[in-house]
């Protein structure tokens, strides 16, 4: 059976997915690539046969969409790791450890695994150490070292890599991070995003001074004032030295305007990722991966995979429209089991990766196709009907999820981390129904966190080019540059799957009915109110890019990230088009040019 409905999605299987050891080809079809996948995650299973054929049913027509190195990697000769992505170690202040760190994400990159770094525990640039005396370069500046040597790997041959680097937003660099890329020459292999506290919310809404600080113990000489704070890479608070003030609103607004001028930084609303983690009583988050849905501990890892909405919606365009809710459940329910698996099998860059992966078991299910979805059930992206079927499709994932994981404690053991009084006092985990919380107090649960919603674009383009993730579809027609193995770019004419499908069973495609809603279409509140409704149910975080029109007033701009804090997310990223930034997707009429760490890069 055929089930590539896309020149683009066999494109993507040849060149990203199909098993080829040299000269000699493995998988003869997409089928051997499910067969290899099903076969090898089920070796850590004692009923090997049983889950075999249960992961490869799950796999099967693009149901379920596990992340793209596990479908690379798993079943074959090659030494890789299974994890998308990383988040690295703690960056110590000081020229050994900082190289030891380089060399450890060199080492991840090498091996496929994009990275998160916080270099908040850098010296701020022109200070001097309290022992050495020796006068720091600052962040930034050790920031194009990374990026240096992401570009040297890549001219080897090395898989395109993606980096996140954090800053906080009371470091005295801050000013410095924020306009790092307005210059389109610098840090083209990074992500930024501004770690973003609680009090600085609310110092701009109260348009207090800020202050910029450093934990004393780093610097040289005395300092005149102090300020208690819970630093990176520390577990108590530290005396840190002010030095200097600015004006909260001042800095927010340089946020703002680097974001709305460049397309970054994004912001990381940081105490709510930490008050909101299922490990808190362990873990003191930092950082995220280079697409930001899953916030991670030093050396953690994402595991991800998406359920494929489209798969389940029975009699699209009628009446009767709805999804198999029992489906999407059961699909879920396996997918925990696989990634878990995942675990086992994989290798690890780093032995601390191993170490951290192995001790919470975390993983990310997540779903995509929602537009796709939502258009077949005649719901528009932006109403409250979509927002609640919406909301209803991750509360059954997020619950078959963690109802496996409970089962899955029961046969193979709990995370070694968990501790059950303080699992149970967890925010999230106090919001679940309680036959749920009755089940991990009884049993244990497998995973710490369950739930992550990633973009998903290279294996969406894979499953004939779904919508991604729980973004809006794109555009009907359009095209898509992907990056091939010989490092230029492929052009490829995309119809969307639920166009095609409108216009198979009768449509007219002259006159579709409004449902059918692309990105640029909905107003950029239209994207934060679908985030917020799912974020309730989203134990990790959700990657989601709010569309922006060039032309968008900055007032309003500026009041979309003060929206999305009152709303309960976890973080905000805007895409703006304009001059300095760049774009992997365009419509029919518009040029296709590159954007660094780019769609064609997420959920590979």
């Amino acid at each position: 059976m055929d089930y590539f409905e896309a020149e683009i999605s066999r494109f993507i299987w040849e060149t990203k997915y199909r098993y080829r050891n040299g000269d000699q080809v493995r998988d003869s079809t997409l089928e051997d690539s499910w067969r290899r996948l099903a076969r090898a995650l089920a070796r850590v299973d004692t009923q090997r046969g049983h889950w075999a054929l249960r992961f490869f049913r799950n796999l099967e027509d693009f149901r379920f969409l596990p992340g793209g190195r596990i479908l690379a990697g798993a079943g074959t000769e090659h030494r890789v790791t299974l994890f998308n992505c990383f988040v690295m170690g703690t960056v110590e202040d000081s020229m050994e450890a900082i190289f030891e760190r380089l060399k450890e994400s060199a080492l991840t990159m090498q091996q496929g695994g994009g990275i998160g770094c916080d270099f908040s525990t850098l010296r701020p640039a022109g200070s001097r150490a309290h022992h050495t005396g020796t006068i720091a370069s600052g962040p930034v500046s050790f920031m194009r070292i990374w990026d240096a040597t992401c570009a040297t790997l890549l001219s080897t041959g090395s898989r395109r890599g993606a980096m996140m680097a954090t800053l906080r937003c009371d470091h005295p660099d801050i000013e410095r991070f924020v306009d790092a890329k307005r210059d389109p020459r610098e840090l083209r292999h990074f992500n930024l995003s501004v770690l973003v506290s609680d009090d600085f919310m609310a110092a701009v809404d109260q348009d207090r001074e800020w202050p910029l600080v450093f934990p004393e113990q780093m610097l040289e000489g005395d300092s005149a004032e102090q300020l208690l704070r819970t630093w990176s890479g520390e577990s108590k608070p530290l005396p840190c030295r002010v030095i200097r003030r600015i004006r909260a609103r001042d800095l927010w607004q340089k946020i703002m305007r680097a974001t709305y001028d460049c397309a970054e930084p994004g912001v990381l609303f940081i105490d709510r990722i930490n008050d909101h983690n299922n490990l808190y009583y362990r873990e003191q988050i930092s950082a995220t991966n280079p697409c930001g849905e899953i916030p991670l501990p030093p050396y953690g890892a994402c595991n991800l995979g998406s359920v494929n909405l489209m798969r389940f919606v029975i009699a699209p365009f009628t009446e009767r429209a709805d999804l198999d809710w029992f489906g999407i459940e059961e699909c879920a329910a396996v997918g925990v089991r696989m990634l878990d698996n995942v675990i086992d099998l994989s290798h690890y860059p780093l032995p601390l990766q191993k170490k951290q992966a192995r001790g919470s078991r975390r993983i990310g299910i997540g779903i995509t196709g929602l537009a796709d979805a939502l258009i077949a059930l005649g719901l528009h992206y932006d109403s409250d009907a979509a927002r609640a079927l919406a909301a209803r499709v991750m509360a059954s994932v997020r619950d078959s999820a963690y109802r496996t994981s409970i089962d899955l404690a029961a046969e193979k053991g709990p995370f070694p981390f968990f501790e059950r009084k303080k699992y149970l006092a967890g925010a999230d985990v106090c919001a679940l129904p309680e036959k749920l919380r009755k089940g991990i107090a009884n049993k244990g649960i497998r995973n710490s966190h369950l739930i992550a919603i990633a973009p998903t674009g290279t294996i969406s383009l894979l499953a004939n080019g779904v919508s991604s993730g729980v973004e809006p579809v794109f555009d009907f027609h359009h095209r898509r540059r992907v990056l091939s193995e010989q490092g230029d770019y492929r052009e490829f004419e995309i119809v969307d799957p639920v166009w095609k499908l409108w216009c198979e069973r009768g449509g007219d495609p002259e006159r579709l009915p409004r449902a059918f809603v692309s990105a640029r279409q909905l107003s950029p509140r239209a994207h934060l109110r679908m985030e917020a409704a799912l974020q309730p149910c989203v134990d990790n975080a959700i990657s989601k890019t709010v569309n922006v029109p060039a032309d968008y007033p900055f007032a309003d701009f500026e009041s979309l990230y003060r929206e999305a804090f009152n709303l309960g997310l976890k973080g905000c990223t805007t895409f703006r088009p304009n001059a300095v930034t760049e774009a992997i997707l365009s419509s029919a009429d518009e040029p296709a040019v590159r954007h660094c760490c780019g769609i064609e890069r997420e959920g590979e």
